[in-house]
């Protein structure tokens, strides 16, 4: 397959298989690379992780960010972007691509801070020399926001049927059990993602979007890089006057959003499962086209 192939067959993902995939091939170079130029294992990735001490980070404030990228082995990975998957398929069918991505990676910021913050704060990490890696914050975000968004929403594991906020307190209470039988940062991190999750969350279902702010920023930053923003020369634009045709896609548009939030309502209600199934496919199909 040419690049022509690999780059249309990348833009038909959605975004949590595009984060999937991009993290997947990261992980494969960070392995490859350093063996076949013979340096460290960690000649990559120590540019990208995050540090414990904020002077370390000032000098590469990047890795808040790309620090989730990178994963210590393959359980690592594994299980991170199996939870992606589950968890982001589902929030897709709640919300668009635009809250998932804001949930996302403000869980992978706020995971990183609470790393850095506690590994600073409190007198049992002092000497440690440590460094954060994964995606575990962010999946966290997603997963703890679905729980809280649809709690009584029901979830097969194994043989038994459990409601996802049983599964979200569970993978809490998991965490911070494990903060002093090892890998403290990495638990602490899973924590932070947990906390922007379910605060985004239950602010969402009030009506506040928290993640608006840096949506726009995202925005911002895709418009300063896009080539088509350069200017361009003056010319003369006539405006155009509303047709009958403009005014009936303006109408369908309003017609989709109201039903678009009157099944949010029933599931903020009801429960996702309350759905019907043409309720399920509408919702689905409309957080594609979002």
């Amino acid at each position: 397959m040419n690049n022509g192939g690999l780059r249309y067959q990348f833009a038909r993902l959605g975004v949590s298989e595009k984060l999937i995939a991009i993290n997947i091939v990261v992980f494969i170079l960070n392995a490859l690379l350093p063996f076949l130029m013979d340096t460290a294992p960690d000649s990559i990735d120590r540019w990208f992780a995050l540090p414990r001490d904020f002077s370390s980070f000032l000098s590469q404030p990047w890795s808040l960010v790309t620090y989730s990228f990178f994963h210590g082995g393959f359980g690592h990975i594994f299980w991170n972007m199996l939870l992606l998957y589950y968890f982001g398929r589902m929030m897709l069918n709640l919300y668009g691509p635009r809250k998932f991505v804001n949930v996302y990676f403000l869980g992978v910021v706020l995971g990183g801070l609470v790393f850095m913050l506690c590994y600073n704060l409190f007198p049992v990490f002092t000497g440690v020399r440590t460094t954060l890696i994964g995606a575990s914050a962010g999946v966290m975000a997603v997963l703890i926001f679905v729980c809280a968004y649809v709690p009584d929403q029901e979830v097969r594991i194994i043989f038994f049927n459990v409601k996802l906020w049983m599964v979200g307190l569970a993978v809490v209470l998991i965490d911070l059990i494990q903060i002093p039988n090892g890998n403290a940062g990495g638990h602490l991190a899973h924590l932070g993602g947990a906390l922007l999750g379910y605060v985004y969350a239950r602010q969402l279902g009030q009506g506040r979007d928290i993640g608006e702010p840096f949506a726009n920023m995202l925005d911002g930053f895709a418009n300063f890089f896009r080539a088509k923003e350069k200017k361009a020369p003056l010319k003369t634009v006539y405006r155009k006057k509303k047709t009958k045709k403009t005014t009936e896609i303006s109408h369908d548009k309003a017609v989709h959003q109201r039903k678009v939030d009157a099944i949010l309502d029933k599931i903020s209600k009801s429960g996702y499962e309350s759905l019907s199934k043409d309720e399920k496919d509408f919702l689905f199909k409309a957080g594609k086209e979002e």
